[in-house]
């Protein structure tokens, strides 16, 4: 199956590390959830989220071109239940590409707006409160 990047995919956790757990998606591929991906906020420990032969729906975060691996997210459901509240219509997920050497401006120029939607987000959950 050729998957892309968006798109919502089921699959079945088969392990589980303290970094993420790994899901098969069939026909011999697997995915990952990075912890920070398993659940909207901080995630203490995995296991209070994930269980080893559960199943799941993901959506595909990013495809490594050179390796296949599939990068997925739970977070990116949850969020986009809570979307309409928020106003904000999309999982934002920022890579670099490893050939360009850029360093860490690009973090740089995106810190300010990062933390301006984060205050957004916890003003919004204390007025719903």
């Amino acid at each position: 199956m050729d998957f892309k990047i968006g798109q919502r995919v089921s699959g079945q956790i088969t392990g589980i590390q303290p970094y993420g757990a790994f899901v098969s998606l069939g026909d011999h591929q697997q995915g990952l959830i990075h912890i920070s991906e398993c659940h909207y906020g901080y995630v203490k420990d995995i296991h209070d989220y994930l269980k080893v032969n559960q199943e799941v729906n993901v959506v595909v975060l990013d495809i490594d071109e050179f390796t296949g691996k599939i990068s997925l997210s739970l977070r990116c459901l949850e969020h986009a239940e809570t979307a309409t509240e928020l106003g904000d219509h999309q999982h934002r997920h920022y890579w670099t590409n490893h050939r360009i050497k850029i360093g860490f401006k690009p973090i740089a120029e995106r810190l300010p707006g990062w933390k301006r939607e984060a205050l957004q987000r916890l003003n919004s959950e204390k007025a719903s409160s």
